[in-house]
């Protein structure tokens, strides 16, 4: 099973062939539009990796600006959005904390399973780059705007559950105001063949003995969304 650090720097095609088939009911956009509609808005999608959460809300909003840290995943997410004909917008390198846009330049932000590492790959820091990071929302953000987040609940499970490497970052995203619900965000694959090769192969040998034992074309995992308005 490779780093994540080895997957989003190069890996690109086989991460894209995991998320495109995840959520296949639909519950991320769904969840999304309950807080917030996205028409019309100036959208950030930070660490958006191949552009999961870019794709599906550019047919939709004003501008979209991606960043990730990998030129290598941001390849995917720049040809997903060249059939957009989306004025203004940017597809480049940057940190969460330090991006190069204007201040109140946005109405939205959206950030999928990214602003978690901040915690994890911060240990002895992690609060102080999290910090770091809600300040910039505040400065990027018009008034009264949205930060969305998705992160895991678990992978695998057909319930929620505290991953014990997160457990900080969740504590820490009630303590500075954010509310939260769960989503089911499964994964549907062609074939247990097809899901041992793609869900094996990213999320191990315990992920790889659960979809046998289970016979799993369809992999549950639950996702946590989290909101606060700026």
């Amino acid at each position: 099973m490779p780093s994540q650090e080895q997957i989003y720097q190069t890996e690109a095609e086989q991460y894209e062939a995991l998320v495109s088939r995840e959520d296949h009911r639909s519950n991320i956009p769904r969840a999304l539009d309950e807080i917030v509609n996205a028409d019309g808005l100036d959208v950030l999608d930070l660490g958006a990796g191949t552009g999961r959460l870019a794709g599906m809300l550019a047919p939709r909003v004003k501008s979209m600006r991606a960043f990730d840290l990998s030129p290598n995943m941001l390849r995917i997410t720049r040809n997903k959005l060249i059939k957009f004909d989306l004025k203004n917008s940017v597809i480049c390198v940057a940190d969460h904390r330090v991006l190069p846009i204007r201040s109140h330049s946005a109405d939205l932000v959206v950030s999928g399973w990214s602003v978690s590492y901040l915690a994890v790959w911060n240990p002895t820091s992690w609060r102080t780059e999290l910090f770091k990071w809600l300040d910039e929302m505040k400065r990027v953000l018009r008034p009264n705007s949205h930060v969305v987040l998705f992160e895991s609940l678990g992978t695998g499970n057909e319930s929620p559950i505290m991953l014990e490497h997160l457990k900080d970052f969740y504590s820490w995203l009630d303590k500075v105001g954010f509310q939260n619900k769960w989503i089911r965000t499964d994964y549907k694959f062609d074939s247990i063949e097809q899901s041992l090769e793609i869900a094996g192969y990213f999320f191990g040998d315990e992920m790889a003995d659960k979809i046998k034992k289970n016979n799993w074309v369809i992999v549950p995992e639950c996702t946590g969304v989290w909101w606060k308005q700026i």
